[in-house]
């Protein structure tokens, strides 16, 4: 077999040592009322996605509860695209969150639930839009912003190849494919969880406390747990505990640019003179929120496919190959909400049409 010749590189490569300073992305799960969403309150300078209503108790910033999957979606766009100065989005929960993708996975495929799809591929299909979603919140972490995943607690029975038999642990209450993404994807997987004492009297075992409540963070046979932040294996249930984890924001070390020749004294000269008569660009504004919003109700009315989006990006001179509204500046998504208004026209004028014909139909 031959080996393939090795192409030197022209382009300029920069490697780096040391700690990369960044937005923390973690995941804190439990049963109902330990104190998930009072702890996050705590974190720096907190927004909310408030899927089930959990945050009526605190008074925290918050988006309006999200009645689908575009509200959530929109919701995040907004951070991503509007001045503000919320430093933390805590979405509580995830599980709930998961509800809405679910509907809005089988809306799309007009099905009633995932096992219509048939053969686990509608758990396929839930998967990879939940990979778009974290994607999506990759973006806002790039600029600065913590992302905090707030999830319930069930049991399920694990059973370890090397072991000997299945015992019962706490995971996420998440579908697996999903729930593995997000184990996969967070810094830090942290359990919540009451703290009890087994006592024995009269030969009979009973359960004692369930006031103290812990924070686990590292995996054991009785729970997931991760985190890559050196905390200790359990902390007290509040939020300066974490308090480690969000220190380290602050901006990954620029790569060092390659060294340049200094031009000529009377190139620079010319140069300086046409910078100073040219026209200066205005500045570029970034799609909107309400302008994000319409965009998602317009496709999703249209039922436009992956394959239409890659063809609108281009249609409006975005070459950006995540294809997110978040990557359009105001004036392309101006022109395609533009043709995406008329295409909805064109629908209601020929429905009405339809309508009409029928009616003298009827009427004669």
């Amino acid at each position: 077999m031959s080996v393939p010749p090795v192409t030197k590189s022209t382009a300029p490569i920069s490697i780096t040592r040391g700690l990369i300073q960044s937005a923390a992305r973690l995941a804190l799960y439990g049963p109902e009322g330990v104190g998930k969403t009072t702890i996050t309150a705590g974190f720096p300078e907190p927004v909310f996605i408030d899927t089930e209503g959990g945050t009526a108790h605190l008074d925290v910033a918050r988006f309006p509860r999200p009645r689908n999957w575009a509200e959530l979606i929109a919701a995040i766009n907004h951070l991503l695209t509007a001045e503000h100065g919320h430093k933390t989005l805590v979405i509580d929960s995830i599980d709930w969150a998961e509800k809405l993708l679910i509907e809005e996975v089988c809306r799309k495929a007009n099905k009633d639930g995932l096992e219509d799809f048939g053969y686990g591929k509608g758990l396929v299909y839930l998967a990879e839009e939940f990979a778009r979603f974290l994607a999506l919140l990759e973006k806002l972490r790039d600029r600065g912003v913590h992302v905090v995943l707030v999830g319930h607690s069930t049991i399920r029975k694990f059973e370890a190849p090397d072991a000997a038999g299945a015992y019962d642990r706490f995971e996420l209450k998440l579908a697996k494919q999903v729930a593995a993404l997000v184990k996969e994807w967070v810094d830090a997987l942290l359990f919540v969880n009451f703290v009890t004492k087994v006592t024995e009297k009269d030969g009979k075992q009973r359960a004692v406390g369930g006031r103290e409540r812990v924070i686990h963070t590292t995996h054991t046979a009785a729970w997931d747990a991760k985190n890559r932040y050196n905390l200790d294996d359990k902390l007290p249930c509040v939020a300066a505990s974490l308090a480690p984890i969000f220190a380290r924001v602050g901006t990954p070390p620029a790569p060092t640019p390659p060294p340049t020749t200094p031009a000529p004294a009377a190139v620079v000269s010319k140069m300086e003179k046409t910078a100073e008569t040219a026209p200066r660009p205005g500045p570029v504004l970034l799609i909107t929120h309400e302008q994000a919003a319409k965009l998602d109700l317009y496709w999703t009315t249209l039922k436009k496919t992956p394959e239409d989006r890659a063809k609108a990006f281009a249609w409006v001179g975005c070459d950006s190959i995540d294809l997110h509204w978040t990557e359009l500046t105001a004036d392309q998504a101006a022109k395609l909400i533009s043709k995406l208004q008329d295409q909805m026209n064109k629908i209601a004028e020929a429905s009405t049409s339809t309508a009409a014909k029928a009616g003298k139909g009827g009427a004669r």
